[in-house]
């Protein structure tokens, strides 16, 4: 028994503590550029021929597709389970097999793959009152190094703050001036930076080495390069252009702050610049151990390499919140063994209760070796399994251990004789009893689809607790029960024989039962109460008494509120935006801090690996991290304090024709959102306008907030149409045109300065100073250099033509779909009873003549000839996964009933044992 107890304790030390299950659902994102292709041919060319390679690889679930002006990415999920290295490997040598067949033009595909462990585990969150994101991100570099060097991590990411760059600022007057343009400065800076061992040569019996050239190593080399000739004198790059070394044109900001609750917030009342450091694990890895010891190096750099004036916040530990979970589960299990405990003593005696309380400690220990054999990991589900099958791993000893009390008791055999024939009376019974249990709860690991991994750890760890609780009952237990529980006659008293109809639970279990069997009408009286009481609760679902959804909410210390401003707005207005909102969120109570993130991504959790949030970037979206004080010092549950701030967030949202979601974490396996409606058609046109009618009467539904879709807002768009017969006659070519006017507004990193110590490459950027490039009249006066070594201005070979931007093209499993997305929060959270209440007002929809919205709830239409709306996002998931477990449940019917039959060697008897498993129902 020690030895068991040592094994298991060695075991659960070992095994790698996590906040979430591992989840082995291979997917990948492939990106390619098609530069000019609008995202009609996009889709044409590019992703329905890809779409049709990739779909009949086996094993492949879901294709979706985005096709956007010059660019797309195909997203490939393959089914839950399946291998991810070979599944991998099959998508890839398809593809490469078949890019022969792609336009040309066509980039090759860049491949990245997705998977649990890509969710960073820590963020360090950099911030100064005295430093600027520029010097915060240097610094966050050199410590990034150092995290790298940490056994067990996989991957790290520098968010926010500014990189090192060469500006060189070109003024289009002085380029005028000298006849020169902004083309023939990129060529001769590109062309100057030139450097390379030439080769060697021999002289007096000595061989020397040859170096040609000398790389530019500064802005001040770079502000001498000669870039051309003008009247016999050369010019230099400062006299047409600003040179400067420093930090590249902001295009993203990352800003930290705390909530009115926290102490610092006294001393540290605003909003700081800031830089974040994300760290993710390899699988496998505990994230407990790679958390504190990340940590413990950002102690020891504190003496040396982070400044004193440098604050660093821990703004995400899921190696302290697994551990948490962890230490909570286990001592709710403890809790669970001394109730257990508890109850036996009323019953059996402290003598009992001991047995039990030795008994159901080594089953566990077991257990534990078993995730540890098995490759399993601490978690929240794991350890669930363990709870849940607490109250049933004791039976099995109760069962040995009370038939031994009451044999002792009786007193007619020896008592090892009497110990033998008690094991022998129960032991066959307590056998079928646990493979009974085994049979109901294991079909639970055969649930498909993205639940399978989160329901797979509690039948198969509630099975391997189940055998260990019966071996340990038919082993141990009758050992401690005979050293415990023997009577022992007591000096003075009287022998008093033991009979079963003295006992107080025998005489209340007659007195309740004798007049039923006794009186037809008490019979059938009590069975019509119970018939009564059962219809009664199938009716419950109906009346919304009992709300259908997949899993409750957990109590995170986290959620996350998402930022879309409409196309089009730049990036210091959405700043603004979050700063709002951010100022709102620092004076509600249980909040300790925030990140915002503008322009990018915070660093991403399960669910929006999924939802591939990461990807969010641009001058239109931000992200705020909201890190809440711990659930133990708070009464509220994050979800109500989500719930709570919801309104007034997206009432600042209003002001600014902002769309404003708040993201929870989800308990289960995330989705694209709560509510999605999957929009399908004839025509793209046509689509939309169904999606914008659905997305009003989403926006009108009792507790369907969030709303949003997958259609981007009209955004101008000038198109510079080159005159081919007025260039022509000029001297100038359409390719010159288009790089002169990228480089003028975009900046174009023409080449790189050599440092060898840098952390990254410094670029040297040429961009037209902004007050050149603010309006098209100045884009207008951007010169050209002709043939003939004369400038003249763009405006002079270009047609203007004002147009609105082509909206990306959404696709999933190679049919064309507009997506309208939306939460549930409210008095019924669950996207079932949201479904059903839209589905009565579809009729308002209009659709073109000859049509009609059909609605599918399981499956895509089959055709696009019709229009239909397609329910998925969580409903997805609890449709699939009530349909198993109802598959599941017939299955473990016919397995209980198979048993019992090969017990009692009887077909009616099985009909009578199983009558209880409906009337449970009851107890709803």
């Amino acid at each position: 028994m020690v030895a068991f107890m040592i094994i298991g304790m060695y075991s659960a030390y070992l095994t790698p503590r996590e906040e979430e299950p591992q989840i082995d659902v291979p997917i990948a994102d492939i990106f390619l550029m098609y530069p000019g292709a609008s995202p009609s041919e996009i889709e044409s060319r590019v992703m329905q021929p890809l779409e049709k390679v990739v779909a009949n690889i086996p094993g492949v679930e879901y294709v979706y597709s985005t096709s956007m002006p010059g660019q797309a990415m195909l997203i490939v999920q393959f089914y839950v389970g399946e291998d991810v290295e070979r599944s991998l490997v099959k998508m890839y040598n398809e593809i490469m097999k078949h890019m022969d067949q792609m336009p040309k033009g066509t980039s090759m595909p860049l491949i990245k793959t997705r998977a649990i462990d890509d969710v960073p585990v820590l963020g360090l969150t950099f911030w100064s009152e005295t430093y600027d994101d520029f010097q915060l991100k240097r610094i966050a570099q050199e410590v990034n190094n150092e995290i790298e060097k940490v056994n067990e991590v996989s991957e790290t990411k520098v968010i926010g703050g500014r990189s090192r760059q060469v500006r060189v600022v070109l003024n289009r007057e002085q380029m005028a001036g000298y006849n020169i343009d902004a083309l023939s400065i990129s060529q001769q800076i590109q062309i100057s930076n030139q450097q390379i061992g030439s080769g060697a040569f021999n002289s007096n019996d000595q061989e020397y080495l040859v170096e040609t050239g000398k790389f530019l190593e500064n802005a001040e080399d770079v502000s001498n390069l000669v870039v051309g000739v003008y009247k016999g004198s050369p010019i230099y790059l400062k006299q047409v252009a600003q040179v400067i070394d420093g930090p590249e044109i902001a295009s993203q900001y990352v800003n930290f702050g705390y909530g009115k609750i926290n102490d610092a917030k006294a001393q540290f009342k605003g909003e700081y610049p800031a830089v974040t450091i994300s760290v993710a694990k390899r699988r496998g890895a505990d994230a407990m151990h790679v958390s504190e010891q990340i940590l413990t190096k950002i102690e020891s750099l504190r003496k040396d390499l982070i400044p004193s004036n440098v604050h660093v916040d821990v703004t995400r530990n899921y190696g302290e919140t697994a551990s948490d979970k962890v230490a909570e589960l286990l001592l709710h299990l403890l809790g669970a063994i001394v109730a257990v405990t508890f109850v036996v003593m009323l019953a059996m005696g402290w003598r009992g209760g001991l047995v039990v309380f030795l008994s159901v400690p080594i089953t566990f220990a077991l257990t534990m070796f078993s995730y540890y054999f098995l490759d399993y990991t601490l978690n929240r589900i794991t350890l669930f399994a363990l709870v849940f099958v607490t109250g049933i791993v004791v039976d099995d000893s109760i069962i040995i251990a009370e038939n031994m009390h009451r044999h002792f008791k009786m007193r007619r055999l020896p008592l090892i004789q009497a110990a033998l024939r008690s094991i022998d009376e129960v032991g066959n019974p307590t056998i079928l009893a646990t493979f009974t249990v085994i049979a109901a709860v294991l079909p639970m690991v055969f649930v498909s689809g993205l639940m399978g991994p989160y329901m797979s750890p509690m039948p198969i760890g509630a099975s391997i607790a189940m055998i260990f609780s019966l071996l340990v009952a038919l082993t141990i237990t009758p050992y401690l029960a005979y050293r415990l529980l023997h009577h022992e006659d007591k000096k003075g008293k009287e022998e008093k024989v033991f009979k079963l109809e003295d006992t107080r639970i025998y005489k209340l279990y007659a007195a309740t039962i004798r007049p039923m069997l006794e009186s037809r009408l008490k019979r059938w009286g009590f069975i019509g109460i119970v018939s009564v009481l059962l219809l009664a609760s199938t009716t419950l679902i109906y009346f919304k008494m009992v709300a259908v959804k997949m899993l409750p909410f957990d109590n995170k210390n986290e959620f996350q509120v998402v930022i879309d401003m409409p196309e089009g707005t730049t990036l210091e207005r959405t700043a603004v935006v979050a700063k709002e909102l951010a100022a709102y969120i620092a004076q509600q109570d249980n909040v300790v801090d925030y990140q915002s993130y503008i322009g990018t991504a915070a660093p991403i959790n399960f669910n929006g690996l999924v939802r591939h949030y990461d990807l969010r970037r641009g001058s239109n979206v931000a992200d705020i991290q909201v890190n809440l004080t711990h659930k133990g010092e708070r009464d509220l549950q994050s979800h109500d304090i989500a719930k709570a701030m919801r309104p007034g967030l997206q009432e600042i949202g209003k002001k600014f024709n902002a769309n404003v979601k708040v993201v929870e974490v989800p308990p289960g396996p995330p989705v694209m959102s709560t509510l999605v409606a999957e929009i399908y058609g004839p025509n793209t046109e046509g689509q939309i306008d169904v999606a914008k009618q659905l997305k009003a009467i989403f926006g009108k539904t009792q507790d369907v907030v969030d709303v949003d879709w997958l259609v981007e807002d009209d955004q101008t768009e000038f198109q510079f149409n080159v005159d081919k017969e007025k260039a022509m006659l000029a001297g100038v070519s359409t390719q010159q045109v288009v790089h002169t006017l990228n480089m003028g507004l975009s900046g174009q990193e023409v080449s790189q300065l050599y440092q060898e110590h840098e952390h990254e490459q410094v670029g040297i950027d040429l961009r037209l100073q902004e007050e050149d490039r603010s309006s098209l009249t100045d884009l207008k006066k951007i010169n050209i250099l002709t043939q003939s070594g004369n400038l003249i201005p763009l405006g002079d070979i270009v047609d203007i033509q004002k147009k609105i931007k082509e909206k990306s093209i959404y696709r999933k499993n190679q049919k064309r779909v507009v997506y309208v997305t939306a939460d549930v929060a409210g008095k019924l959270e669950s996207p079932v009873y949201g479904i059903m209440e839209i589905s009565d007002h579809l009729s308002d929809v209009k659709v073109p003549e000859r049509y009609e919205l059909l609605e599918e709830y399981t499956q895509q239409p089959f055709f696009e000839d019709n229009y239909s709306l397609k329910w998925d996002g969580e409903w997805q998931i609890t449709y699939e996964v009530f349909r198993d477990l109802g598959a599941a449940f017939a299955v473990v019917l016919l397995v209980i009933y198979m048993l019992i039959i090969g017990w009692f060697q009887n077909f009616k008897v099985p009909f009578v044992m199983m009558v209880s498993i409906p009337l449970s129902l009851v107890g709803f």
